[in-house]
């Protein structure tokens, strides 16, 4: 199999649905997914899907519990989980484990100056051919942009966010 960079970004909801609806979809044909999410640590639908799909989706969460304030940066922890996180991904990427490497959050994280985009471009720069690299979050970075095969916007239309509705368990987390 001939893997491809895909990007998927913009401000609408459906990334991570999206990405996670391609390692389903792999799972089915007996293809291995790693998924590493970034900025994500809170027990959601996908983690407990992941474990009943094992070992063929496997999940790991570098982000911690609680957001990430834009005016007050990143802190130690935040860099040093994200770091953790790539070095994860990395090591999946190249073990020959997995047909699919997904990072999710990964262009936000870079955005937030969590991850610098160079060592993400290098992650890139290094997929063997045969892995499909996924990268999931708003804010996709240009160069990302330029080093993918394939690129989805998701744009934001209408949201029922917009009205307060909240987080409901099973469909947005």
């Amino acid at each position: 199999m001939t893997g491809y960079v895909q990007v998927y970004t913009g401000d609408g909801k459906g990334k991570t649905t999206a990405a996670l609806g391609l390692a389903l979809r792999a799972a089915g044909r007996g293809f291995r997914t790693y998924i590493a999410q970034f900025l994500k640590a809170q027990p959601t639908g996908e983690i407990e899907a992941a474990k009943k799909l094992a070992p063929l989706v496997r999940i790991e969460q570098f982000g911690r519990p609680g957001f990430i304030t834009v005016t007050e940066g990143p802190g130690d922890e935040d860099l040093e989980r994200a770091q953790t996180g790539l070095t994860r991904a990395r090591e999946a990427m190249l073990s020959g484990d997995y047909e699919i490497v997904i990072l999710d959050e990964i262009n936000t994280a870079v955005h937030f100056k969590i991850l610098p985009e160079k060592d993400v471009l290098d992650l890139i720069d290094r997929r063997p051919s045969a892995v499909e690299l996924v990268l999931t979050g708003r804010y996709a970075p240009a160069a990302f942009i330029d080093r993918a095969d394939l690129v989805t916007e998701m744009k934001a239309v209408k949201h029922y966010f917009d009205r307060g509705v909240k987080a409901r368990e099973g469909i947005e987390k």
